[in-house]
């Protein structure tokens, strides 16, 4: 059976979708639409889409489409989804789902009630990298855990009306890229119980730098970076009581990790992912819905909504609006 996909937002990351879209075989690029016609049509024309629709509405309203990928600025994530939920469609909605919690809130009880799949597409859940990494925690290959490092960095290279520093777009580090050191810690420590964060703000008033320390109950620590002010190494190092995993760069879609554990020889271990890594979300989309299912039992909406309350607890620390 082949699964109908449409895209909204026919930007950079929605080109490569539109590529591991093409490497599936249960999925059909069927349609693209755009603010712009033209942008639209050279899209379809480049990833062989079915069809060109001349506004989101059209797409979503299209009969023919089963599933559709949200890839419009932060900002706009809600309204989209909303839309395609509202004519029954089910959605893939590119990270973060929302702007905060009530959004997300609204997003999830809208798919719940039309019983229509919903997810949000962190893609490093899938990568078969990471699910390597939760295997060897889950078998106590490093003992228990007990702290974590995670950054992302890259010197950025855009004007203030670019949309990573534009306030109105939801610019700023925190949400473009440090959402994946948090959701790293979500994914493997859980939910802290005290978030301590700082950052640097541009003139625009978003942050170009930002860090939090993170404690669990249990005494775990994690210490995440993310900033647009430099190139970092992009890792990630679990420390465990009887060795550690390194999540090499870059580590959010890693394609090898190294194992240490004492009293042995450091191991590598390559895991490459297909296409560009997006391959992978998209079959446990198309798995969830030729199972009928209505979310991911792997990225479940109570993931979702534990990441947006994580960031809506930084945000206010940070005095981010």
């Amino acid at each position: 059976m082949k699964i109908n996909w449409g895209i909204i937002g026919p930007g950079k990351v929605a080109g490569k979708m539109a590529e591991d879209l093409q490497l599936s075989d249960h999925a059909v690029l069927y349609g693209v639409a755009s603010r712009e016609r033209e942008k639209a049509e050279a899209f379809a024309e480049r990833h062989q889409a079915v069809r060109c629709f001349d506004s989101y509405e059209a797409l979503a309203m299209a009969p023919e489409i089963d599933v559709i990928y949200v890839a419009t600025p932060h900002t706009f994530h809600y309204e989209h989804t909303m839309l395609c939920l509202k004519h029954n469609k089910a959605v893939l909605c590119e990270k973060p789902m929302g702007i905060d919690s009530g959004e997300v809130k609204r997003m999830i009880e809208e798919a719940k009630k039309r019983k229509v799949f919903l997810m949000e597409a962190l893609w490093t859940r899938f990568i078969p990298a990471t699910e390597k990494m939760l295997e060897l925690l889950d078998s106590k290959a490093i003992g228990d855990l007990i702290f974590l490092r995670a950054d992302f960095g890259f010197k950025a290279d855009a004007g203030p009306e670019h949309r990573i520093f534009n306030k109105k777009l939801g610019g700023g580090a925190l949400l473009d890229i440090g959402i994946y050191p948090l959701y790293l810690s979500l994914l493997t420590l859980g939910m802290p119980t005290e978030i301590k964060a700082m950052a640097r703000m541009t003139t625009g008033g978003v942050d170009s730098y930002n860090a939090q320390l993170l404690d669990y109950e249990n005494g775990n620590k994690a210490m995440l970076e993310s900033t647009f002010e430099a190139d970092t190494p992009i890792e990630a190092n679990l420390y465990g009581s009887k060795g550690s995993i390194k999540l090499h760069s870059r580590f959010h879609h890693s394609e090898s990790l190294t194992l240490n554990q004492a009293g042995k020889q450091s191991e590598v271990i390559k895991l490459p992912y297909t296409g560009h890594g997006y391959y992978h979300e998209i079959e446990e989309v198309n798995r969830c819905l030729l199972a009928q299912a209505l979310e991911s039992s792997r990225l479940p909406h109570g993931d979702s909504l534990k990441l947006i309350g994580l960031i809506d607890q930084i945000k206010r620390q940070l005095e981010l609006q």
